[in-house]
């Protein structure tokens, strides 16, 4: 066996550490090795170098602690594998496969840099799986709000001891969102409520993406949405408004309800939990779920009545006037609806945990009138939020940055 150079880790400053084992690895030649020696396990290396540098070196431990680690990290040689068709097989049977991120095994201030970095390095079409001892919700809300919503979440496993995620990277070319086709037809969007297919706040996935996550045959769905019978109650057509008109709508009709109705809502739910909370304690995790769902929202309302929908409204008037200097002082619209994007994700999944608590707003057969008339009104909360997401999402958002876009090019 040839001599190979090793790389004692612990002598290096901490904050050159990994550039150093980086720039040793890029400066061997195809079928040269480096030992690696560290006093601790360097498997977040590892997970390091997968994501950026995808599948072009093995790794082989040759000592596993407890106080000295040894890994041969070697580069791969691409002609040879090209010569040996066996071997060929073997590494794309292996490429096919879905990569598994332990998240577990990685220092705590890497976990989050390192699964960005393996998710920027995927393919469109593509996927890796995220293993941790806990739900990693949390990241879910930040890879949406940094990298937008081009990606879909899959839980395969939840608890209670091990969280499976598969992360999907969408492909561009999978044909019209869900939000997309609900905002042309509104009676396709019934087609939806029918299977239970979230077009509001997970209205950017396609439909093929949205049928494979809820396990419903995707030509089904279609072929209701080629001839939809159902009946919709509006008449408005949304895609035909300007921005500044839709958004004072979405305010006049949407948040003005909400502001009338909350008041009457917590009113009625601390009536309701005091006589029955003691015998239906589903009510108590009800009421911190609403608790916590109105909390995000008035602060979610605000930034929208004081930045983004001024900030529609200027865009509007630029293009009206011609006069674009107050928009030139401006930053993009594109963060702020992000993080609106992001908000409307979180609200999404409180609503629907709580229509999972109440049955979808069904009231206990032997519910009292003030109960039966919390869920009709928790209900109707739940309705309009949706609503007026998707006119967010969906018409909205896309006519505002579109505008932008012409503007500022």
């Amino acid at each position: 066996m040839n001599k190979i150079d090793s790389l004692f880790v612990p002598a290096l400053q901490p904050a050159l550490k990994h550039p150093t084992i980086l720039k040793k690895f890029d400066d061997l030649k195809s079928g040269e090795s480096f030992l690696l020696i560290n006093d601790h396990d360097p498997i977040p290396l590892y997970y390091e170098m997968k994501a950026e540098k995808g599948d072009i070196f093995e790794w082989k431990k040759i000592e596993d602690g407890p106080e000295v680690w040894k890994v041969e990290i070697t580069k791969k040689n691409d002609a040879s594998r090209l010569v040996n068709p066996i071997k060929e097989s073997e590494t794309k049977a292996k490429e096919a496969e879905v990569f598994v991120l332990n998240v577990t095994l990685i220092e705590p201030r890497l976990k989050h840099p390192t699964i960005f970095k393996y998710f920027d390095a995927l393919e469109e079409g593509k996927a890796f799986q995220l293993l941790n001892d806990h739900d990693p919700k949390p990241l879910y809300y930040q890879l949406l709000g940094e990298r937008g919503n081009i990606f879909t979440w899959t839980y395969l496993e939840k608890g209670p001891q091990w969280w499976r995620v598969q992360i999907k990277k969408n492909d561009p070319q999978s044909g019209e969102t869900v939000g997309e086709i609900a905002a042309k037809d509104l009676r396709k969007a019934e087609v939806f409520k029918k299977y239970g297919i979230d077009f509001c706040c997970g209205g950017k996935k396609s439909l093929k993406q949205a049928c494979e996550e809820k396990g419903i045959d995707v030509a089904l769905v279609e072929a209701e949405l080629q001839n939809p019978t159902q009946q919709v109650q509006s008449a408005n057509n949304y895609n035909a408004w300007e921005p500044d008109f839709l958004a004072d709508y979405i305010y006049n009709q949407h948040h003005i309800y909400y502001y009338n109705e909350v008041p009457r809502i917590n009113d009625l739910f601390a009536k309701v939990v005091g006589h029955h909370g003691d015998h239906y304690p589903e009510l108590q995790t009800l009421y911190s779920l609403l608790s916590q769902l109105l909390q995000e929202l008035n602060v979610h309302f605000l930034r929208e009545e004081r930045v983004v929908f001024p900030f529609i409204k200027a865009l509007v008037a630029a293009k009206r006037t011609g006069n674009r200097d107050a928009l030139n002082s401006q930053p993009s619209l594109t963060e702020p609806v992000r993080m609106m994007e992001v908000d409307h994700e979180a609200a999404g999944d409180i609503l629907a945990e709580m229509s999972t608590i109440t049955n979808e707003y069904n009231p206990p057969a032997d519910a009292c009138n003030s109960f039966q008339f919390l869920y009709k009104k928790l209900k109707e909360l739940d309705e309009d939020l949706r609503q007026h997401i998707h006119l967010e999402n969906n018409i909205l958002f896309p006519k505002a940055l579109k505008l932008e876009q012409e503007l500022r090019n």
